[in-house]
């Protein structure tokens, strides 16, 4: 399976982090995390990968599970802009949906490293770190429950049980993380355009 990321022509990946060594570490810890998993990986391995020594890394993440909080929360908080930006968007419940699921998916196979970190290494998390993401995570399951249920209150919909398939798909489009292979026959976007489509079929959405 591909590991290659794409990070888009038009944002610096992690630009939200500095000073640049510890974006380069961040970045380190991505790559480590997603290929050996977060307890197999060492603070040397990132170090390592970094091109810094591990004492290096003490001066700008103080734990490995520092690094860990730090993706998982500027991943979250991604993924829940782009979640937001469909539900508070203009047009249809159908259109909402589609737009939703077409830029999550996008965002999951074109970061589908940093995506398996974020969306699987979330119990390696200490308690306070793990109670601030999964608030995160129910901001998400909102947004989504919010535009499902819009389309059942405008005969859009037909789903007998929102809740249930807020959940399922969720679960759909985060599972893409785990399978995409950048080296594939479908680029993301492909992938976004035919999950929305499934999707749209799972809620009943009326054409």
């Amino acid at each position: 399976m591909g590991t290659a990321e794409q990070t888009g022509g038009d944002e610096q990946p992690w630009g939200e982090v500095s000073p640049d060594a510890a974006r380069r570490l961040l970045v380190a810890a991505v790559e480590a995390f997603a290929e050996r998993g977060y307890h197999a990986t060492t603070t040397r391995d990132i170090a390592g990968r970094a091109g810094m020594s591990p004492a290096a890394l003490y001066i700008h993440y103080k734990t490995k599970e520092e690094l860990l909080h730090r993706i998982s929360r500027i991943g979250h908080d991604k993924a829940l802009a782009i979640l937001r930006t469909a539900a508070d968007g203009e047009g249809t419940a159908a259109e909402r949906i589609a737009a939703a699921v077409r830029s999550f998916v996008g965002w999951h196979a074109a970061h589908h490293m940093t995506a398996r970190v974020v969306q699987y290494e979330l119990d390696a998390l200490g308690d306070e770190h793990r109670t601030e993401i999964v608030a995160l995570r129910r901001k998400s399951d909102a947004a989504v429950r919010d535009i499902i249920n819009d389309g059942v209150r405008a005969g859009e919909f037909d789903v007998p049980d929102v809740p249930g398939t807020t959940l399922a798909v969720l679960s759909l489009c985060i599972d893409v993380a785990r399978w995409f292979n950048a080296s594939g026959h479908r680029t993301p976007d492909e992938v976004g355009a035919l999950y929305a489509d499934l999707v749209l079929r799972m809620v009943g959405a009326r054409t």
